[in-house]
């Protein structure tokens, strides 16, 4: 109810900033790069990002023709390739967080 409630009132100021910063990144400690570096490091995953979802999706279809042919084989490349991806995705998605955690462990 209370999370309803901020989010009327974000909307109600009309600023879009509030509702965005709880989705972009925490760079913690790595905050000290610039701010060149880090719209690569965004880019560079949001190509990989991209790249996972076609992959996901070239996995649906395999799984698709795989299951209309009778293809057992076909079927299985797809589910391998749909795990593997939504797996990177994940991971991808994560990186920071995983960065923080490894350096905060190296302290």
């Amino acid at each position: 109810m209370q999370v309803t409630q901020q989010v009327v009132q974000l909307a109600a100021e009309g600023g879009i900033d509030g509702i965005t910063d709880g989705i972009k990144p925490d760079w913690a400690v790595f905050g000290a790069i610039g701010t060149k570096a880090k719209i690569i490091v965004g880019v560079v995953m949001a190509g990989a990002v991209l790249f996972l979802l076609g992959s996901a999706i070239v996995g649906a279809v395999h799984i698709r023709v795989g299951n209309q042919q009778h293809n057992s084989m076909e079927t299985k490349k797809g589910q391998t390739m749909v795990t593997s991806s939504l797996l990177g995705l994940f991971t991808v998605a994560s990186m920071s967080t995983l960065f923080g955690i490894v350096y905060g462990f190296g302290i």
